[in-house]
């Protein structure tokens, strides 16, 4: 008996226009997908139509009503807000758009 080699297949070559097409097909197709803004820009736009400080879950709350975004199944979207936003004042300081005025609200910082 006498063993046969089976022969593999050649791997595929990845090129750059390989990758660029990948990467081309993953980007939004339509203007609804272009539009999706995340959950710090949409409590910017939230804490702008209300214009008044609001906390983290009346954020989060008023972003599902007006359908500008949508917890994609996190258990507490509330704290994850509190944390992004606190994030940007601590990081940006003077350039940050949120500031804290009491325990847990938030406000829009004014625009200069």
């Amino acid at each position: 008996m006498t063993a046969t080699k089976t022969k593999t297949p050649a791997k595929k070559k990845i090129t750059k226009a390989t990758k660029t097409a990948k990467t081309k097909a993953t980007k939004p197709t339509s203007k609804a997908d272009a539009k999706k803004l995340s959950q710090i820009e949409a409590a910017v736009a939230v804490l702008a139509k209300a214009g008044e400080p609001m906390n983290c879950k009346a954020m989060v709350e008023a972003m599902t009503t007006q359908g500008l975004w949508a917890s994609p199944g996190g258990a507490t979207p509330d704290a994850t807000l509190y944390a992004s936003i606190l994030r940007e004042i601590n990081t940006k300081s003077k350039d940050a758009r949120f500031k804290k005025v009491d325990r847990g609200q938030f406000a829009l910082v004014a625009s200069k």
